[in-house]
């Protein structure tokens, strides 16, 4: 299937065929054609599955085919999302999308200086990417209205739950027009969030792709059993391997991702933290030096990592293996988006145990365990631990500097599958004989 099959209008479609996409994802091919009959939509799916074109495009074809209409430049879709990072990222998808349709679009988010949002706002918007937090200060200032609102978007809605956004939520729904289309999507369906989109839609249709636990197929996953007290020299020894060119380390808490990434620095291994205590500039210089390949590992708490979005991303480390399921299966999600190929390693002490079985219980299967490591966890049977793995080979390196500078270089990776939550398209680098996704 074509994005030309979806009755995609032509201005669209040149943007689209400007970035060298051809083929739309499962859940664009399902959804697009529902939003653009002006249906409700209720989306399960998780990051990976192309979700932000899915909604995307549609609105801006049916903003552009009323716009003859009415020349005003008022707020007439509002996409609420519950990080900055997929808020910034969204808002870039929506400009590359529509850069031939005319409508405009900016995003607000808390943690910088609002002045240079309220005159993005002032200039005049039709379509609105938001946090919370910052819409409803706005709001309150009198800088946003949103009674002209024709679509809203409510973006991973599980997550705004995770983050205490409901109420913040309930407010924006309040003031918004009860005649208006909404889209809806969640990576989960737990009774709170089906509550709430029953108070959202209005006779929506639904549309299912990558169900939580069959995403992390198509990564490979490996457990290291380890005492708690030598993750961190495991960690070291895990970034020898001149394969990993960057890795993005998780860790339950602040302080713990503020302490890995101390302990990797006095290792002379490039490393930058992201969680909630660091300012948006922080966090974004911290984002970009990571996909710019300068710092070489990212270390994060699962909030602050919602929203990631790095191409060619092929490892996630669990430093510390989260006590919700469900969690570790969004973690992993970082690497392997959109078919492309992902390693996920994960360290597990003796107290995580219990966590580890409830992970192996969602996605039904056990993960390999790696056992011919320096740091085995004392104590524990091996004979409990089905399918047990060997340690990955690594390439071999002519000297230990080679090793460092094959790890450090900002030059590699360039010709790797974009895993960015993309449908495909061709390659220019290689005569279309690659091919690529796109969000």
């Amino acid at each position: 299937m074509s994005f030309q099959s979806l009755n995609i209008i032509e201005p669209i479609l040149k943007s689209i065929a400007q970035e060298g996409y051809t083929i739309p994802t499962p859940i664009q091919q399902e959804a697009i054609p529902i939003v653009l009959r002006g249906i409700d939509l209720l989306g399960c799916a998780q990051t990976g599955t192309g979700k932000t074109a899915a909604f995307s495009i549609p609105i801006l074809q049916l903003l552009h085919a009323s716009k003859a209409y009415d020349k005003k430049r008022k707020i007439r879709s509002l996409i609420l999302t519950p990080t900055r990072e997929l808020a910034i990222q969204i808002n870039e998808s929506i400009k590359a999308y529509g850069r031939f349709t005319g409508i405009t679009s900016t995003v607000i988010f808390g943690g910088v200086n609002q002045n240079p949002q309220v005159a993005s706002l002032k200039a005049g918007v039709e379509i609105l990417v938001a946090t919370p937090g910052r819409l409803l200060d706005l709001m309150n200032q009198g800088f946003v209205s949103l009674r002209d609102v024709e679509i809203f978007v409510l973006d991973e809605a599980d997550r705004m739950l995770d983050m205490g956004f409901i109420h913040d939520v309930k407010k924006v729904l309040a003031v918004l027009p009860r005649k208006r289309q909404s889209l809806f999507f969640s990576a989960t369906m737990p009774p709170e969030i089906v509550k709430l989109s029953n108070t959202i839609l209005n006779n929506p249709q639904k549309v299912e792709v990558t169900p939580s636990a069959s995403t992390v197929d198509i990564i490979k996953q490996f457990i290291y059993f380890v005492d708690k007290e030598n993750k961190p020299e495991l960690l070291i020894d895990v970034l020898k391997d001149p394969n990993i060119k960057t890795a993005l380390v998780f860790t339950r808490t602040k302080h713990g991702a503020d302490k890995v990434v101390k302990i990797l620095q006095k290792n002379r291994i490039s490393a930058e933290a992201i969680h909630g205590n660091k300012s948006q500039n922080n966090r974004q210089r911290a984002l970009e030096n990571f996909k710019a390949q300068t710092t070489r590992i990212l270390v994060a708490t699962d909030i602050a990592a919602r929203g990631i979005d790095v191409e060619d991303m092929e490892f996630v480390i669990n430093f510390e293996i989260s006590n919700i399921a469900e969690t570790y299966v969004h973690r992993i999600g970082r690497t392997g988006r959109a078919g492309a190929k992902g390693t996920a390693f994960s360290f597990c002490d003796a107290e995580e145990k219990e966590y580890l079985r409830d992970i192996e219980k969602l996605i039904g299967k056990k993960i390999p365990v790696i056992d011919n490591h320096p740091f085995p966890l004392m104590n524990h049977n091996p004979e409990k631990t089905p399918q047990r793995g060997a340690r990955p080979q690594r390439k071999p390196a002519s000297s230990t500097n080679e090793s460092r500078t094959q790890r450090n270089s900002s030059d590699t990776n360039t010709n790797k599958p974009n895993s960015n939550n993309r449908p495909y398209r061709q390659s220019k680098e290689t005569n279309g004989n690659k091919k690529r996704w796109f969000n």
